[in-house]
């Protein structure tokens, strides 16, 4: 019998209207974003069903938005029996997946992540900052071009290598320029510039890692009950302390997916649910490899459909 992971997506994958559905019609989930309002002392659901979109997109209210929504559905997903051998996330997903491997409470991953968005939002200067998708390059020229740009003194780092051909940079709004110029140089078909307040998972983020490590270490944690996949190491870990050092190096590190996917199927997993708004986890998992099963769980229907499935 194969193994299952449960994925939890990260910044990118908010819509306005998000887990509406779910809120509407079950009260056990519905009880998860009025905790998140109470949690945070405002109505963040009020912002997650009506937005206005930017509203949403400003990243202090992305963060713990896409992490309710996630939990409320995991939660009903978890009422019909459904237990993982593994769980991850992407970036921000990660606090979802420690909330989904009793790592920490609910209310304290809303209210961390509130102030982690916080934090890396103002880490750097609106507009000193950029990030840029890469298509198409292979991941050692792209980093050999990155370090070549970052010695001419404009830092850029490799920020998100999610999946075969598409590896995200992140860096000095300069640094972040001369990839998108340069990008051939490093093999790259495209390389598109993102809509991001900020150089997230690069060294620019040192600042917003050291105020994030003084919140994590005032928060309880337990070991976790399933084995985690740290974006850092893209390999288990399952001891508190080992958790909330990593997630401290996560805010300046790469989020390593490809590789922490690929660790999982060597393990054996075979099925991997995607849980929370949207779909780009499932996307980016069938181009690390076609041949694994992969469920979206972003409304009451679709849940219906995995748990059929």
């Amino acid at each position: 019998m194969g193994k299952t992971a449960f994925v939890f997506p990260g910044q990118g994958a908010q819509a306005v209207g998000m887990g509406k559905d779910v809120y509407d019609s079950v009260e056990k989930a519905r009880s998860f974003f009025e905790r998140a309002d109470e949690a945070l002392g405002f109505k963040l659901s009020d912002i997650i069903f009506n937005g206005p979109d930017e509203q949403l997109k400003q990243t202090v209210n992305t963060q713990p938005a896409l992490l309710t929504v996630s939990i409320a559905l995991l939660e009903l997903f978890k009422d019909r029996g459904l237990k993982p051998d593994y769980v991850a996330g992407h970036s921000l997903g990660e606090y979802s997946a420690l909330v989904a491997a009793g790592v920490m409470s609910f209310e304290d991953a809303v209210r961390t992540v509130r102030l982690r968005g916080q934090f890396m939002e103002q880490a750097v200067p609106s507009g000193q900052g950029a990030m840029a998708a890469v298509l198409g390059a292979e991941r050692e020229a792209l980093s050999s071009l990155c370090a070549a740009i970052s010695a001419e003194g404009n830092a850029v780092e490799l920020a998100n290598v999610n999946c075969p051909g598409q590896i995200v940079v992140s860096g000095t709004a300069a640094g972040v320029a001369a990839v998108v110029e340069r990008g051939k140089e490093a093999g790259a078909k495209r390389v598109i510039p993102l809509e991001v307040s900020g150089p997230f998972h690069s060294s620019l983020m040192n600042p917003a890692a050291e105020r994030l490590a003084e919140v994590l270490a005032a928060i309880p944690m337990q070991d976790a009950s399933v084995p985690v996949i740290a974006n850092v190491t893209a390999g288990p870990v399952s001891e508190a302390a080992e958790i909330r050092n990593l997630l401290t190096e996560q805010v300046y590190s790469p989020v390593l997916w490809e590789d922490s996917i690929s660790w999982l199927i060597r393990q054996g997993v075979d099925t991997f649910v995607e849980i929370g708004s949207g779909s780009v986890l499932t996307g980016l998992i069938k181009k690390i490899d076609r041949t694994v099963t992969v469920h979206t769980i972003n409304s009451l229907s679709s849940l219906e459909t995995a748990v059929t499935a």
